[in-house]
């Protein structure tokens, strides 16, 4: 495990995020994104979680009021993985556009195919 402050983590979080194309970053739509410490008890430890209606699925009026999606990460069991902070960044990264997939409708095994996983 590695140390990093919650500051360093944010900025790793950031710079995943930058990875991301704009025309496609542009098409995210209504979604905050968050940094917690560590994963829900009551399952399995992860390093991300998408909460939302996909954009595949929305039907536009019905959508309209609702809160926004929600893309986690976590950070203790990325730090709890990694070795170096350059294991840190890619993870982030990788996680970071697992998530933002999930909002697009890909899904899990889409995202293992593809190397996102």
């Amino acid at each position: 495990m590695i140390e990093m402050s919650s500051a360093a983590f944010d900025r790793a979080v950031t710079a995943g995020l930058a990875t991301i194309p704009d025309e496609l970053l542009a098409a995210v739509d209504n979604v905050a994104i968050v940094v917690e410490d560590d994963s829900p008890p009551d399952g399995p430890e992860l390093l991300g979680l998408y909460e939302g209606v996909p954009l595949v699925v929305r039907d536009g009026w019905s959508d309209a009021g609702r809160l926004p999606d929600r893309i986690t990460i976590f950070r203790e069991p990325i730090l709890r993985r990694c070795a170096s902070v350059d294991e840190v960044e890619q993870q982030v990264a990788i996680t970071v556009v697992h998530e933002i997939a999930h909002h697009f409708g890909i899904d899990d095994d889409r995202l293992h195919a593809l190397g996102w996983a």
